[in-house]
């Protein structure tokens, strides 16, 4: 169960047994302040006082274990974990007056394709020039630029890669894509490669097995802008070393019925970003990573083009 947590929350051991005591901590100081209160507020009625106390443990619970959390160093968890669970719960992220009125006239597809969660990030323009950012064979990237062929929604302005030789760069020569072989010296503590991007007039990126960390300048550079697939459901398998064999290997060794993809925004944590989109197929108990791969690849190939279609329609209709 620990590992587990561990790697849900992205933590190490030290960490977790700090969150863990923070939780304690701060649920026993709930029920000793929520007790005092209703002490004071007197309630006689039996179904009014469990009422009232869920009320009142559900407002100090929040910043009764902010405030232990403190203590603990763990206050950036913490209010990371109760941003999540705001989120969760539809608190915190209610749309503006307008946006709100805007989703009620809003046609009832375009409406299920925001339930689902499939939205945008504020761009200060059309996501209407992407980049494709990939380290290998470059399946993924191709099922990307065959859908988006003859597009009037978008184009594809270049393709970047890291290895010298990957499948990748043959289909961008092919399809006559123009190619960045970046270098990791330049992309971790050099500019990023962001001036080219910038001079390609790219609005959103799109990693496509693309192995390395993302640098926070170009995060910054590209802030909701940047998007990644992962072959497994988030947060679930996520984080360094969890890319291809190594996620199914681990989706069959705990035994899991079902698995899939997470096409998630990118943030500065491995796999940590909001999520845009999700979609499932189940685990076979005679599986292997092998043939596992090959149906979430087909989840792979069915959703993400049409994924990035509706992020680039929604910011070209906005």
């Amino acid at each position: 169960m620990f590992e587990r947590l561990q790697k849900k929350w992205k933590v190490n051991g030290l960490q977790l047994a700090l969150i863990l005591f923070t939780f304690a901590i701060g649920g026993s100081l709930t029920g000793f302040i929520g007790k005092r209160v209703m002490n004071v507020l007197g309630i006689e009625q039996r179904w009014l006082w469990i009422i009232v106390y869920i009320i009142v443990i559900t407002i100090i619970w929040p910043m009764a274990v902010l405030a232990v959390s403190v203590f603990f160093g763990q206050f950036k968890f913490f209010t990371g974990y109760l941003k999540k669970m705001g989120r969760r719960m539809g608190i915190g992220n209610r749309a503006a007056p307008a946006e709100a009125q805007r989703r009620q006239a809003a046609p009832a597809d375009a409406q299920q394709k925001e339930e689902r969660g499939i939205g945008k990030k504020e761009s200060g323009g059309g996501l209407e020039r992407f980049a494709i950012v990939a380290s290998g064979a470059g399946t993924n990237a191709d099922k990307i630029i065959q859908h988006f062929k003859g597009s009037s929604k978008a184009e594809i302005a270049l393709i970047v890669c890291n290895k010298p030789g990957a499948g990748v760069l043959a289909i961008a020569a092919r399809e006559n894509i123009p190619v960045i072989l970046i270098e990791k010296e330049r992309f971790f503590r050099g500019d990023a490669y962001i001036p080219e991007l910038l001079g390609k007039k790219v609005d959103l990126i799109v990693l496509a097995g693309f192995l390395w960390k993302i640098p926070d300048s170009l995060i910054a550079a590209y802030r909701g802008r940047i998007i990644n697939i992962h072959p497994a459901l988030l947060p679930k398998y996520g984080g360094k070393g969890m890319y291809g064999d190594n996620v199914h290997a681990a989706v069959i060794a705990a035994g899991d019925k079902e698995t899939g993809i997470t096409i998630h925004y990118v943030d500065e944590k491995y796999d940590n970003g909001d999520i845009i989109y999700q979609a499932r197929c189940p685990v076979h108990p005679d599986d292997t990573p092998a043939s596992l791969a090959k149906r979430v690849h087909e989840l792979e190939y069915m959703w993400f083009p049409k994924v990035i279609e509706e992020l680039v329609g929604q910011a070209a209709s906005s």
